[in-house]
C-alpha cells in the first residue's frame, strides 16, 4: 500500500516532468524521424538552454523573454551542427558530437560555474517541481500546474503542425524521405538540414530552460544522457501510437504520442525505483527500456513475416497436392 501511494503521489511530477521532456523528444523526432539525421547535439543543447534561462532569470529578466533566449540559444547550437555538415562536410554524428563537446565550455563560461540555482521562492518561475507535489499543495493547485504544461506542449504541436504544412515544412519531409528525389526536385537539402537542425535544437533549448525552472537549478551536465530519453520517448510514443491509431497515426497524433512517450518513460522509471532497484543505475534501466522499445516493432514485423511466409508456403503445398490428386 505504501508503494502504491507514493506512487500516486509521485504521478503529477512524472507527468509534468515528463512532459517538458516531451519538448526535448519532439526535437529529437525532427531529426531522427523526419530528417533521418543522427544529430547528438542534443545533450549539450539541452544545458546550453538551462544556463541561458537561468543567468537570465537570476539578472531581473521575465520568464518569457528568458525563454525565448533559450529557444534561440539551441537554435544557434543546431546552427553550428548543421553548418559542420552542410558546408565542411563533416558526417552528421561526427557534427553533434564535436558541437556537443564545444557547448559543455560554453555552458561553463554562461554559468560561470557548473551549477546555478534559481528559487521559486525569489522568481516567478513558469513551472516548479514544489507546485506539482500532492503533499503540501492544494490538489486544484496540482492540477493546474500540469495543465499549464499540458497547453505549452498542446501550442507547440499546433505551431510544428502548421509549420510542417508550409514549404519549407514539405522541404524537410522530403528530404529526410529521400535526399536523392528531393536533390532532384530543385530542393536545396543542405539548406533544409540546416533548418531542421535549428527548429530541433531550439525546441531542445526551450524544454532545458523548462527543465531548469522546474527542477530550480542549470547543470552543465543535466543534458548528459538526454539523447537516449528522447529517443525512448520517441519510440515508445510510435509503438504506442502505431498500436491505438494503427492506419489513422497522423502527423499531429505522431507529435503528442512523442510526448505521452516520455511520460511513461517516466513513471516507468518511477516503477523501477519503487522495485528498490538502486538509483544509480538509471542509466542502465533508460538504456534496457530503448532497447526494448525499439525491439518490440523489429520482433512484430519480423513476426508477422514468418507468419505470411509460412502461410504462403502452406497455400502452394496445398496447391501443388491438389494438382497431383488432379493428376
Amino acid at each position: 500500500m505504501t508503494a502504491l501511494t507514493t506512487f500516486v503521489n509521485a504521478l503529477p511530477g512524472n507527468i509534468s516532468q515528463g512532459l517538458i521532456w516531451g519538448v526535448l523528444a519532439i526535437g529529437v523526432f525532427i531529426t531522427y524521424k523526419i530528417l533521418d539525421f543522427p544529430d547528438l547535439t542534443v545533450d549539450g543543447s539541452l544545458g546550453t538552454g538551462g544556463a541561458v534561462a537561468v543567468m537570465l532569470i537570476t539578472n531581473g529578466v521575465p520568464v518569457p523573454i528568458a525563454l525565448i533566449a533559450a529557444f534561440i540559444s539551441g537554435c544557434l547550437a543546431g546552427l553550428i551542427t548543421g553548418l559542420l555538415n552542410a558546408l565542411l562536410g563533416i558526417p552528421g554524428i561526427l557534427a553533434g558530437i564535436l558541437t556537443q563537446l564545444a557547448l559543455y565550455s560554453v555552458n561553463l563560461d554562461i554559468m560561470g560555474q557548473s551549477n546555478r540555482p534559481v528559487s521559486v521562492d525569489k522568481y516567478p518561475l513558469l513551472v516548479s517541481q514544489r507546485y506539482v507535489m500532492t503533499q503540501g499543495n492544494e490538489l486544484i493547485i496540482v492540477i493546474l500546474e500540469v495543465l499549464k504544461i499540458i497547453v505549452i506542449v498542446g501550442i507547440l504541436i499546433a505551431a510544428l503542425y502548421w509549420f510542417f504544412g508550409t514549404e519549407y515544412g514539405f522541404t524537410i519531409r522530403a528530404t529526410g524521405c529521400n535526399s536523392n528525389m528531393a536533390r532532384a526536385q530543385g530542393i536545396n537539402t543542405k539548406k533544409s538540414t540546416v533548418i531542421a537542425l535549428v527548429l530541433s535544437n531550439g525546441l531542445v533549448g526551450l524544454s532545458g530552460g523548462l527543465l531548469a525552472q522546474y527542477q530550480g537549478f542549470a547543470d552543465v551536465n543535466m543534458g548528459r544522457g538526454a539523447i537516449v530519453i528522447g529517443l525512448a520517448a520517441v519510440i515508445i510514443g510510435e509503438v504506442l501510437g502505431s498500436v491505438i491509431f494503427r492506419k489513422r497515426f497522423n502527423f499531429v497524433a505522431m507529435l503528442s504520442f512523442t510526448a505521452i512517450g516520455a511520460i511513461i518513460y517516466f513513471i516507468v522509471l518511477q516503477i523501477v525505483m519503487l522495485l528498490g532497484l538502486p538509483s544509480a543505475n538509471n542509466k542502465l534501466f533508460s538504456a534496457v527500456v530503448v532497447v526494448i522499445f525499439l525491439a518490440v516493432p523489429y520482433l512484430r514485423n519480423a513476426a508477422k513475416t514468418s507468419y505470411g511466409r509460412a502461410a504462403k508456403n502452406a497455400a502452394a503445398r496445398s496447391i501443388v497436392k491438389g494438382d497431383s490428386e488432379d493428376a
